[in-house]
């Protein structure tokens, strides 16, 4: 299908469905393929209809183009609204009804800087053209400029008054150009001689150089009582939030509000926040109940297509969100052995940057010669030293781990240092998972390694190599099966005779070099990924805890104590003595302070003299100092 080439096309309409609430509108998604035409006129126009058609509001960019005098552009009367850019160009028709268009957001920009462009509608062999854009309900563009430019047919643009549309910020940026000859005036009733085609039901409607001094945004009027609520955009019916147009920011059910109903609300009674009944996901300018299918919900409950940078898709019940990502972000690539690596027999310089921020190989990981010296039969450079950096993000090898050739400034494995698992699904000769051979290396230093799940293990003729039979590698396999070869590595006496012995804080399962971070498990505590004599229970700038054998730090609300326990677990509620100030149990930076709370009310609270939280009055509508009325902060003037 045609819409399948064009980046930014999906052509299936998604009902919006507010449960029972008397809105909704169908919403679709846009087009960003600026002027390119990806096919022909015709498989274009189609994709526009099917995309468009029944769309009441554009979640992205209304492009369109390429549209030849024999297609019927009457869906476009349905749309209301567009989140991005409105682009009109290389047409070649004379009308285009966009005439319930009210609104254009500009969330996305034409060249980051116009929010309409109307360009190059003409047949210059015919001498034919756009001549009239039919956008009476047109009355606001949030964001972005306007241009329109290389339309010699186009009429009635050179009235519209746009300083009762754009921003005022935006007027400068306009790019204008007129040159059509012959044009008819405006009906003469249209106020300023303002309008965008003939007739009276074309006449531009002001909603803002018309309003009372009084009046803070849009009007429906000349008349103080005419002004609209501060939250309308595109102008109203009525001075109250559902009497809008359209809305500045968001739109639940048939009202305009700043935001949408919060996921979370504060209780009062366990002094945390717990899930709203009544929240709502923003969906574009729109609060719904739930995120369209194929979307995904992100920390702030919006509903988005794709996760941002430093974060990742995971399912968590029944809806899909976007994490962070504790380290690298989830990232598979594909090893030697299959996909496009499928016939390299070793990584080197052509393949090594595919790697780059892998978190997962699926398929094995070689280093022959090749890699280093280079391969004049496959004209193959030398690969630097350096680049074996991009390994540090791997935490997973589904194949088998095999190397044969290693930089001799590197003394270590380090590069590997947080790999976990390597699974051998795969395995060198049909057996080996794991292999060093002919090494300079004097230690391994894979201290995150905690699993070979299949396969045998084989470290020979490393004449530098020390540590390697301080582990106990049995404990990393899974298998019966599996079997361990070491030998013709660096003499055991010849390590302790140049003290290239673990660190005495190591336990008896070894080490994977020197140092207590590089213990395969600790003789007495551990904190981090490293290994320590005792926690800092009752001294220490950062206090912690005792889990067993692991040293946790306490929570960041928790004042260290001089001499005695700071806190007794995890969390904010289980410190002896809160740094701050102190809300029911729990120690926290600052006492809640305008947080919405049940029925949405908002809670404001105030810190006695003990630092604990303490309820304001409940007809507080601010801050306050104490619990009596009179304690409450003065409402600034209006």
């Amino acid at each position: 299908m045609f819409c399948s080439l064009l980046p930014g096309c999906v052509h299936l309409l998604i009902l919006l469905s507010l449960g029972s609430e008397s809105l909704s509108r169908e919403v679709c998604s846009g087009f960003e393929n600026k002027l390119n035409l990806l096919a022909n006129e015709d498989n274009h126009y189609n994709s526009l209809r099917r995309t468009y058609s029944g769309c009441e509001v554009v979640m992205g960019n209304l492009e369109i183009t390429f549209v030849q005098p024999h297609h019927d552009v009457s869906f476009l009367k349905s749309i209301q609204e567009v989140s991005g850019y409105v682009l009109i160009g290389l047409n070649k028709i004379s009308s285009i009804p966009l005439e319930n268009l009210r609104i254009i957001r500009g969330h996305r920009l034409y060249e980051d800087k116009y929010a309409l462009v109307i360009l190059s509608n003409n047949d210059q062999e015919r001498k034919f053209g756009l001549t009239e854009l039919l956008l009476r309900n047109l009355t606001e563009i949030l964001f972005g400029s306007v241009n329109i430019i290389s339309n010699p047919h186009l009429c009635y643009m050179q009235s519209i008054q746009w300083d009762d549309i754009l921003d005022k910020s935006m007027l400068p940026e306009m790019a204008i150009n007129f040159t059509a000859k012959n044009c008819s005036k405006c009906h003469p009733d249209c106020q300023d001689g303002a309008c965008w085609g003939p007739g009276l039901e074309n006449c531009q409607k002001f909603t803002k150089k018309i309003c009372a001094q009084q009046c803070s945004g849009r009007c429906r009027g000349q008349s103080p009582s005419d002004c609209c609520h501060t939250q309308c955009a595109a102008g109203c019916t009525g001075p109250r939030e559902y009497d809008c147009l359209a809305c500045q920011r968001f739109r639940d059910g048939d009202t305009c509000k700043e935001s949408c109903p919060r996921l979370e609300v504060y209780d009062t009674r366990t002094y945390q926040l717990k899930p709203n009944p009544d929240g709502k996901y923003s969906f574009g300018a729109t609060c719904v109940k739930k995120c369209p299918h194929n979307y995904v919900v992100t920390d702030l409950g919006s509903c988005v297509r794709t996760c941002s940078p430093r974060t990742y898709e995971v399912d968590e019940g029944d809806q899909r969100k976007c994490k962070k990502c504790d380290g690298p972000c989830p990232k598979e690539c594909s090893g030697l052995g299959t996909s496009a690596l499928k016939d390299t027999i070793s990584i080197n310089s052509s393949n090594i940057d595919s790697f780059k921020n892998c978190t997962k190989i699926n398929g094995n990981v070689i280093f022959l010669s090749v890699a280093f010296k280079g391969d004049s039969f496959t004209n193959t450079t030398p690969m630097p030293p350096e680049k074996l950096e991009v390994f540090r993000t791997v935490k997973e090898i589904t194949g088998y781990l095999f190397i044969q050739n290693w930089p001799d400034k590197f003394k270590n494995l380090q590069v590997f240092e947080n790999l976990e698992i390597i699974r051998g699904r795969t395995q060198h000769r049909s057996s080996i998972s794991f292999a060093l051979v002919n090494l300079n290396i004097t230690s391994l230093g894979l201290r995150s390694l905690r699993e070979i799940s299949d396969g045998q293990v084989s470290i020979i003729n490393n004449s530098k190599l020390c540590y390697v039979d301080t582990i106990q590698w049995k404990k990393l396999f899974k298998s019966s099966r599996q079997s361990l070869k070491i030998s013709l590595n660096r003499p055991k006496g010849q390590c302790i005779a140049e003290n290239k012995v673990c660190h005495p804080l190591c336990s008896d399962n070894g080490c994977w070099g020197p140092g207590p971070s590089q213990c395969f498990s600790c003789r007495h505590y551990q904190r981090g990924r490293e290994c320590v004599e005792k926690c800092n229970i009752y001294e220490g700038e950062i206090r912690e805890y005792q889990n067993e054998s692991k040293c946790i730090q306490c929570d960041a609300e928790c004042k260290p104590q001089n001499g005695s326990v700071t806190c007794a677990s995890s969390g904010n509620e289980n410190c002896v003595e809160c740094a701050n100030v102190k809300d029911g149990p729990r120690c926290v930076s600052s006492c809640p302070s305008g947080i919405t709370g049940e029925n949405n009310t908002l809670v404001w609270k105030y810190t006695d003299e003990n630092k604990h939280c303490q309820l304001c009055h409940p007809n507080c509508t601010q801050e306050c100092k104490g619990p009596r009325l009179e304690d409450c902060e003065p409402v600034g003037d209006c």
